[in-house]
């Protein structure tokens, strides 16, 4: 990711009129914090970029712009639920107000909710839910819809081009309740889709070595049955197309989530049949303003309840070879120079996208 697309999109989130937000109606019981607040970002790991690269800076400067006073205490957990734990009580002890935590393992973050509620300050599960504790309030896409998307689309193209034998699932993370939507929503689009269900695994910790393994081993076992790879983000997605790499034979048609660089030169390249969009500016800055509203004593009310939480969801966009073109275009997560690097200019330039190398 180059330096002066991430100093694009945090121009473009500092100059933002209006952002995705939540609900504008309110109830005020609480004590206010005042015009100043101390708020905990807490991600999870350091395997996907994103973190890094976008949620983090992004909430950041959401929050600036807010409040110039308030201070964000941001730490990332490197997929670690224990350090996790740790970097919350520690947050708790340097006062913050408010703690917004994508959680390592949803069930463990529970604890997290625990304490903080003891000391009175809200919790937000953002990106994935807290499912065994209800945290104050959700923000995320959706998650089932992410699923049900992806896996839809694949069965489509099956369709279309009159694929024969049946389907792979490549879930995420068994201790990850977004994973476990996901899985859902596969299974809503593939279930009865015509396409035999050949096997599914539950990739612990979303490594995509561990995917990559597994695929290998349902080659061996189902050979030119699988007709397509329905796999629940870029990363396990990466890891099956390595598998059918590894062994020499045709890649089917394999399934991403996230619209990772990786991801659209691998649509680019003819291995990745799709991925989901999804403008992370919109969450982190919706974050950013539910948690402000929190610290200032506000109790912000969600579009739904999911676990018992009131929460706030957004639309994913699918993204497949017909529009990334126009997804790129409009994108200020993804620029396309990065995506066209020499290796992949010519693919590139057939599919109709434009960049400036």
């Amino acid at each position: 990711m180059s330096r002066r697309t991430l100093a694009l999109a945090l121009t473009l989130a500092l100059a933002a009129s209006a952002s995705a937000c939540a609900s504008e109606e309110e109830t005020s019981d609480g004590e206010g914090g005042g015009d100043s607040a101390t708020i905990a970002f807490l991600m999870p790991d350091i395997a996907s970029p994103r973190y890094e690269l976008w949620d983090a800076p992004l909430f950041e400067a959401k929050i600036e712009e807010l409040c110039a006073d308030c201070s964000v205490i941001y730490q990332n957990a490197n997929a670690d639920a224990s350090r996790q734990q740790e970097q919350a009580n520690s947050a708790l002890a340097q006062g913050a107000d408010v703690l917004v935590i994508d959680p390592v393992d949803s069930d463990a973050a529970a604890s997290v909710v625990n304490a903080s509620r003891s000391q009175g300050v809200p919790v937000i599960a953002y990106d994935r839910p807290i499912s065994s504790t209800p945290a104050d309030y959700y923000i995320s896409f959706d998650n089932e819809a992410i699923g049900e998307s992806i896996g839809q689309s694949l069965v489509d193209h099956l369709d279309e081009t009159g694929a024969e034998g049946g389907i792979l699932q490549v879930n995420g993370s068994p201790t990850d309740a977004a994973a476990g939507l996901i899985k859902q929503g596969i299974h809503q689009a593939v279930d009865d889709s015509g396409y035999e269900l050949l096997a599914e695994f539950d990739t612990p910790g979303w490594q995509p070595s561990d995917a990559q393994d597994w695929v290998a081993g349902q080659i061996n076992r189902f050979d030119d049955d699988i007709a397509g790879v329905v796999a629940a983000n870029d990363g396990t997605g990466g890891g099956a197309i390595a598998a059918f790499q590894a062994a020499g034979v045709p890649i089917p048609p394999v399934t991403g989530n996230d619209f990772e660089v990786a991801a659209a030169q691998r649509i680019v390249a003819g291995q990745q049949y799709n991925t989901i969009s999804k403008p992370i500016e919109i969450v982190a800055e919706a974050a950013a303003e539910v948690s402000y509203r929190f610290a200032q004593g506000e109790t912000p009310e969600g579009e739904l309840e999911l676990f018992d939480t009131p929460a706030q969801l957004f639309e994913p966009t699918v993204v497949t070879l017909d529009n990334l073109p126009e997804v790129l275009a409009e994108s200020d997560q993804v620029d396309a120079a990065d995506v066209c690097t020499p290796e992949y200019a010519d693919a590139c330039a057939e599919a109709g996208i434009e960049w400036e190398g």
